[in-house]
Formats: C-alpha cells, structure tokens, sequence
C-alpha cells in the first residue's frame, strides 16, 4: 500500500510515469534493505544472549502458575 501510494503521489506531482516507476523501485529498495537490516540486528541482538542466560530465562518462565482464572473471559 505504501509503494501504490509513493507511486501515485509521485504521478500525480510531477505528471510522469518514468519517474513514478523509478522513485516507486528506489523507495522499495530502500524498504528492501532496512527490512534486511533489521533481521540482521535482531539476529546479532539474540546471539548475544549466553546459553546459560537461555536456561535461566526458560527455567523463570516455567515457574509462573497456571490458574484457571486465566483461560475464563
């Protein structure tokens, strides 16, 4: 939705298909990359996490109790 409205915003400011294809494509690379650049930094922010630390926060997260409260709405 974002690129079909760069796309038209673009057309309908400067009156030229050429340049609405080109920023569209350039605004999808751009979108492209920070989208890649982000898996990569959640990646890295993940490893950072030791194996023991995982153990410990699994081990924490087992301990909360089940009360049936939870499953009524």
């Amino acid at each position: 939705m974002v690129l079909c409205g760069n796309a038209v915003t673009v057309y309908f400011a400067l009156d030229s298909i050429r340049l609405a294809v080109f920023t569209t494509l350039a605004f999808w690379l751009v979108l492209q990359v920070a989208y890649f650049a982000n898996v990569l930094f959640l990646i890295w922010r993940s490893s950072g996490v030791r194996g023991e630390q995982r153990a410990q926060l699994f081990v924490s997260s087992q301990k909360v109790p089940f009360r049936p409260s939870d499953m009524m709405t």
